[in-house]
């Protein structure tokens, strides 16, 4: 098969002919059809997360947002045919710890995480080990683009917000950080019935934002961002959300909290972090804050984000701001040095 392989680390990934994944039995081969171009994938390039033990070993396939179509099942494999339809969180449990067996399997105490821990989808077929319990079958309404894009933003940020964030309708729900994670989560709590702020530093992010719903937005540049929210929202945000995770938005999203505020942290660190971030402990204290961190999303929870999607509540296809061939990846990866993505870019050209 065609596969994107990285064989140093931020240097150019290599399109090479590599053989293809072998299936176990309790595994299925997927045909990717699409595979979105993530942030993630950017921290594995440049050799981050070592610290969480997530650096990948070298030669390294990555990818882990792709939709596509089963090509081999394993023969203990129960819920899934070839020729289905599917999409997958990039957390995949093992099924059988105290966390997956209480439906938490995005936090499973034996954690895959697909593209680094394990081969991922930059390439014409990858492996899903333990498919029962950790693929999920896509609706023939929803195409393989669309799909892809909701494989790590939209399930990490449904999860974040739905599900951990606490948010009511009304709240002010401060988001830093306008990427695709960001993007995502502006959608999901505007439809959630927050009043939702994005903050940046790229103008064209930004207006981006103010289409998808934002009611105010700041550039970081230009203002000091929490004395602009703390004037927006009349005292401080409900809820803020650190989309990006070097030091500056996580102090940033906890300054700007209301008293009594929660900050979901969904941003993992850079080389210049290396997992450790000092934080306003006493103000924590003085504004009984909570501090909630959210990984990826279990499989299960599929069920209602890809409901409110073909409803029309949803609208991941909005931040898709082009597709490209397998070739470009390399170029969009180099471009996230700079936070020079606008939207989400996918991989369609294998």
């Amino acid at each position: 098969m065609r596969a994107a392989v990285m064989e140093e680390f931020n240097t150019p990934l290599k399109v090479l002919n590599v053989a293809d994944p072998e299936c176990g039995p309790d595994d299925v081969i997927v045909a990717v059809k699409a595979n979105g171009v993530c942030r993630s994938d950017w921290h594995g390039w440049v050799g981050d997360w070592e610290w969480l033990g997530l650096k990948p070993e070298l030669p390294h396939i990555l990818g882990h947002e792709f939709a596509g179509v089963i090509e081999e099942v394993g023969k203990n494999v129960k819920r899934f045919k070839r020729g289905d339809r599917v999409v997958i969180p990039f957390s995949l449990g093992c099924g059988s710890c105290d966390c997956c067996q209480t439906g938490h399997q995005n936090v499973c105490e034996s954690l895959t995480i697909l593209g680094f821990a394990c081969n991922g989808s930059y390439a014409q077929f990858t492996r899903v080990p333990l498919a029962d319990q950790n693929l999920v079958h896509l609706p023939d309404s929803i195409d393989f683009t669309t799909a892809a894009s909701l494989g790590c933003r939209f399930m990490t940020s449904f999860h974040a917000v739905a599900d951990i964030s606490g948010v009511k309708a009304g709240d002010y729900f401060t988001i830093y950080g306008a990427g695709g994670v960001g993007l995502a989560a502006l959608q999901i709590a505007s439809t959630l019935g927050a009043r939702v702020i994005v903050v940046d530093i790229d103008d064209q992010k930004l207006e981006m934002a103010k289409q998808l719903g934002a009611v105010a937005t700041v550039n970081s540049r230009e203002v000091n961002p929490v004395e602009a929210i703390m004037h927006i929202t009349s005292g401080g945000s409900d809820i803020t959300y650190d989309a990006l995770g070097i030091a500056e938005t996580c102090r940033n999203s906890i300054l700007s909290l209301r008293n009594r505020g929660t900050h979901v942290q969904v941003g993992l660190t850079t080389q210049e972090e290396g997992g450790m971030i000092s934080l306003p402990t006493d103000l924590i204290v003085a504004k009984e804050l909570q501090i909630k961190g959210s990984l990826g999303m279990q499989a299960h929870r599929y069920k209602a984000l890809l409901a409110m999607v073909e409803s029309g509540q949803l609208h991941p296809e909005k931040l898709i701001s082009r597709t490209i061939p397998l070739e470009e990846a390399s170029s969009v990866l180099a471009s996230m040095h700079e936070y020079g993505t606008v939207g989400s870019v996918v991989i369609d050209r294998f």
